[in-house]
C-alpha cells in the first residue's frame, strides 16, 4: 500500500520545472525555487504537512499555487506542502463543509440556531436559501473550517515529525542488521 502512494505522489507531485512554468510566479520564482525548499529534512515535512492542511482547507482555489509561495517564508517544503493540500477534493470538500458548518455552529453561539429554510414549503425560494446562507450558515462555517484547518494542521504536523523520526529510525536499525550480517 505505502507503494502505491509512494508512486501516486512521484507521479503527482509538482516539481521545480512546473512551477518555473507559471507565469504569475515568475517574480518570486527565484525565491520558490530555492534547494533548500526543495529537500526533504526532518523540519521541513512536518511544515509542509501543516502548511498544506492549513492551505487546503482555507483557500477553495489554486491551493497549490498559494502553498508554494507561502512555504517560502515558513521555510516548508514546496513539494509536500503542494502534494497535501489534496486533502480536499471533490470527495473530501463535502464533509468537510459540513463537519464546518457542524463545529462552526457549537463555537459560534448566535441569538437564533441557524436553521435553513424548510424543504417543505413549496414557495421557498432561492432567496430565502441565500439569505440563510449569508447571513446564518456563512459565520458557522467559516469559523468551522478555521477550527478545522488549525486542528488538522497541528496534527498534520505532529503526524509527519513522528512518522519521519520512525522512519529513519526504521533506516538505521536496517542499517544496523546489514552491517552486522556482513560482519559475521
Amino acid at each position: 500500500m505505502f507503494a502505491r502512494i509512494a508512486d501516486w505522489s512521484r507521479r503527482n507531485m509538482p516539481t521545480r520545472e512546473t512551477f518555473e512554468r507559471i507565469r504569475f510566479l515568475r517574480p518570486v520564482a527565484h525565491r520558490i525555487l530555492l534547494p533548500e525548499l526543495w529537500r526533504f529534512n526532518r523540519r521541513s515535512v512536518p511544515r509542509g504537512v501543516a502548511l498544506g492542511m492549513l492551505v487546503g482547507v482555507l483557500i477553495p482555489v489554486a491551493q497549490t499555487v498559494f502553498a508554494a509561495l507561502f512555504a517560502l517564508p515558513a521555510r516548508a517544503n514546496v513539494p509536500v506542502a503542494a502534494l497535501t493540500t489534496f486533502i480536499t477534493n471533490p470527495f473530501t470538500t463535502p464533509p468537510i463543509w459540513i463537519a464546518a458548518y457542524w463545529i462552526g455552529s457549537r463555537v459560534w453561539v448566535a441569538d437564533v440556531v441557524a436553521q435553513p429554510p424548510s424543504d417543505q414549503r413549496i414557495e421557498t425560494s432561492f432567496n430565502d436559501w441565500l439569505h440563510w446562507l449569508l447571513s446564518d450558515a456563512a459565520p458557522a462555517t467559516a469559523i468551522g473550517l478555521v477550527v478545522i484547518a488549525v486542528i488538522g494542521a497541528a496534527l498534520g504536523y505532529l503526524l509527519a515529525a513522528f512518522f519521519w523520526r520512525f522512519w529513519i529510525g526504521h533506516k538505521w536499525r536496517a542499517r544496523g542488521r546489514n552491517r552486522s550480517i556482513r560482519g559475521h
